[in-house]
């Protein structure tokens, strides 16, 4: 029997670089990782950020410029910040690291961001010129900031309904070691 004729109905030559769901770079990404309520925290903590960066750029001149450093230095770090965390989620990356660590990691980063951009936004609005960029930063800046603390109460409340779940194995199991072993 020729080889030909066995193979031919069942295998394709060449089955295209464009076959199947999903190709190319979406192959790589996926958001399903994230319920759709971390996935909109996630995103507008990412624009937001990068507006308040944007518009903190477009100023020209400062009289204080300490606040306005420092809600730069906040804003970038806080945009670089989040895009490092979604990248992490969204890529394979996350399958081979600690899923604990990786959500531990994102907890106390979306804290600690939160805080110190609210911090650098409430420094900027006392020292600021009033100019309509100034301002605009000033928004986006506690905009961000406000949707890293609802993301850190987000995942809060998550850890939470964690732990209660937990709870009930430990109490029945404290209630049978009383009884006694020879009874």
């Amino acid at each position: 029997m020729e080889n030909g004729a066995v193979y031919s109905p069942t295998t394709e030559e060449n089955p295209g670089p464009a076959r199947g769901a999903r190709s190319g770079l979406a192959a790589y990404c996926s958001l399903g990782r994230l319920p759709l309520l971390r996935r909109f925290l996630k995103g507008s903590q990412l624009l937001l950020s990068l507006l308040a960066f944007i518009c903190e750029e477009v100023v020209s001149q400062c009289t204080l410029c300490g606040g306005l450093y420092f809600f730069e230095f906040v804003s970038c770090s806080a945009f670089l910040l989040s895009l490092l965390l979604l990248i992490v989620y969204c890529t394979p990356v996350y399958n081979r690291v600690d899923a604990l660590k990786v959500k531990s990691s994102d907890f106390y980063i979306t804290l600690g961001t939160g805080c110190v951009f609210l911090l650098a936004s409430i420094i900027f609005v006392f020292t600021h010129s009033k100019t309509s960029a100034e301002l605009a930063a000033v928004v986006f800046g506690f905009l961000a900031s406000f949707m890293f603390l609802l993301d850190f109460a987000v995942m809060f409340y998550e850890k939470q309904q964690e732990s209660q779940l937990r709870k009930p194995e430990s109490t029945a199991r404290a209630e049978t070691l009383t009884e006694p072993l020879n009874a």
